[in-house]
């Protein structure tokens, strides 16, 4: 089975963009990459971390914006939990949250779940696509959501509509240029049908 195995973000101050992500407890999640491509507006992606209670949230959220990120949506209840989302001073988009209202402890920096979202312009086209690249289906909503199994690690790969994920996050959906994202597998390297890149990398079982 394929699967993500890391994810990539090309940024342009890579001393900034490490600060950023080592502050949040991602530096061994997420790669970074200098790069100067150039990129405009919402670049069709974004980080979802899931977090067990809404004080974890509120840790996270506090810890991005004192490491530069600003808000594009301040943390609050909803009717499926309690979250905010955040803008990394690279222009990465952060989804924080938890399908808890409630707290039940002392806030933890400890993340349930990652999830790398890419918005897509024909959900029936990226999915066929995919299962063709060798990903397993885990979850699906007809062409608003599809959600693929992960590997060993926390990390998991997700579609969404382009511009319902735009919406969700709080920004116009219109961009241009690079994605300034590239992701790793074990299927080898191929761009996908919204050019999202893909390179090789060792799965752990291949490496083993």
């Amino acid at each position: 089975m394929t699967s993500i195995e890391s994810v990539t973000l090309e940024v342009a101050d890579l001393t900034a963009a490490d600060r950023f992500y080592t502050a949040l407890g991602l530096g061994t999640q997420v790669r970074l990459r200098a790069s100067e491509a150039p990129t405009n507006g919402f670049r069709g992606f974004s980080l979802s971390l899931t977090v067990a209670q809404p004080a974890d949230v509120n840790a996270f959220v506090g810890a991005a914006l004192d490491a530069g990120a600003t808000t594009l949506k301040p943390a609050s209840k909803s009717f499926w939990g309690y979250g905010g989302v955040v803008r990394a001073p690279d222009g990465t988009i952060l989804k924080l949250a938890s399908s808890e209202k409630k707290d039940t402890g002392p806030a933890t920096r400890e993340i349930e779940q990652l999830v790398l979202l890419l918005g897509v312009a024909d959900m029936a086209e990226s999915r066929k696509f995919y299962v063709g690249q060798g990903l397993v289906v885990a979850k699906s909503y007809g062409r608003k959501y599809v959600e693929f199994a992960a590997g060993r690690g926390p990390l998991k790969l997700a579609l969404y509509g382009r511009r319902a994920l735009a919406k969700d996050v709080g920004v116009p959906a219109d961009g241009t240029g690079s994605h300034r994202l590239v992701l790793g597998g074990g299927a080898g390297a191929f761009t996908d049908p919204d050019g999202y890149a893909w390179e090789a990398v060792a799965t752990p079982a291949a490496a083993a």
